[in-house]
């Protein structure tokens, strides 16, 4: 560990307090999602794999597809286990697919860790009132956010980074 990191996590751990003093003190209902979205943004800045842009925006379309698939899954999926199981599996694959179709600029990793991040943050939520979508999960969303952009901006002001991308200086690997 870097003495950026050291410094990182020092200034992660006063923002994540002073984040929930805030939520609380006004009364915004951000708390349940700070140390998930501030730990989520802070992912984002540390992975060195492609650039800092490229990485946000592969962890924001993760989240838009999630919230999507909480969309579809509200408006014509039956509550069961099929129907959360057939959301879930259609919601990893159209990750992939994004992945796949930006020809490499957005990284999987981050597409889908976006997802599982709205996911966690939003499917307690969800459980309790489906009805409540089109508010709750709004909320849900905008809390998540301004706790991603938190620790996303904490971690990279603190961070240095090479600008190089990992596939520059690495040989391509094939999952099989």
């Amino acid at each position: 560990m870097n003495k950026g990191e050291w410094v990182a996590g020092a200034l992660l751990a006063v923002a994540a307090a002073v984040f929930v003093m805030l939520g609380e003190g006004l009364d915004l209902g951000i708390t349940f999602v700070a140390i998930l979205g501030i730990g989520l943004g802070a992912v984002v800045a540390l992975v060195p794999d492609h650039g800092l842009g490229a990485r946000t925006a592969a962890f924001a379309v993760g989240l838009a597809v999630a919230w999507i698939g909480y969309a579809v899954r509200v408006a014509i999926l039956p509550d069961t286990a099929i129907g959360r199981a057939l959301v879930i599996g259609v919601a990893v694959l159209a990750l992939t697919v994004v992945s796949i179709v930006a020809g490499g600029r957005l990284p999987l990793w981050a597409v889908l860790l976006g997802g599982a991040g709205f996911a966690g943050a939003y499917e307690h939520v969800f459980a309790d009132n489906p009805p409540l979508f089109a508010t709750e999960s709004v909320s849900t969303m905008t809390s998540l956010v301004l706790a991603v952009v938190v620790g996303l901006v904490v971690t990279a002001l603190c961070i240095d980074r090479p600008q190089r991308s990992r596939h520059a200086a690495a040989p391509e690997r094939e999952l099989v």
